[in-house]
């Protein structure tokens, strides 16, 4: 017999929610103080991660941010004020890898949120947000996740963060939910 789906549910949730007991709540707060400080704001990631940066982007507009996802043809270039925000669940990815140099070599500084605090992508960022949760980097063993594949638990995670840190920014620069509604798009 299989599980119900309210099991499965409660399962991947707590699995997600895991994440955050050990989460480093200064890295959180240099992370607020970075995008609240932030010329623009430029977001990138790749697959599945990269729909969560995009959520992020959306949300980070709707506070009034000057918020760009990369490779959207309005994004203007980076540079001095400038943050870019990437997201490398597994430790790194060749595109966000080269992301992170052009965005350096232009004087803008590098957010990276990641589950691996030691990859490639972190060593080469100056603010590193930890979600301690499996990415594709860890999905076999006996470790492994039953009910979340691949890198689901790690996608989970950056959601459930995001609102968490767009609540965390409304706070600290004082945005109401009626402004961000006000922001939101008419043409649904």
């Amino acid at each position: 017999m299989t599980e119900s789906v309210a099991a499965l549910a409660s399962q991947a949730c707590a699995e997600i929610a895991a994440t955050f007991r050990t989460i480093d709540e200064t890295a959180v707060a240099e992370l607020v103080e970075a995008i609240a400080a932030a010329r623009r704001i430029v977001l990138h990631g790749v697959g599945r991660e990269g729909l969560m940066m995009r959520a992020l982007t959306m949300r980070l507009f709707h506070m009034g941010l000057d918020a760009h996802p990369v490779g959207d043809m309005t994004t203007p270039a980076v540079g001095a004020g400038d943050l870019l925000v990437v997201s490398a669940g597994p430790g790194e990815f060749a595109t966000v890898n080269a992301l992170m140099v052009v965005a350096k070599a232009a004087g803008a500084r590098v957010a990276v949120v990641t589950a691996q605090p030691g990859g490639g992508a972190a060593r080469a960022a100056d603010l590193v947000m930890c979600l301690p949760a499996q990415t594709m980097a860890n999905d076999s063993g006996p470790a492994a996740s039953a009910v979340l594949s691949m890198g689901s638990a790690f996608e989970g995670a950056q959601y459930v963060f995001f609102e968490v840190l767009v609540l965390l920014l409304r706070q600290r620069l004082g945005i109401g939910a009626e402004d961000m509604r006000a922001r939101h798009t008419n043409l649904e």
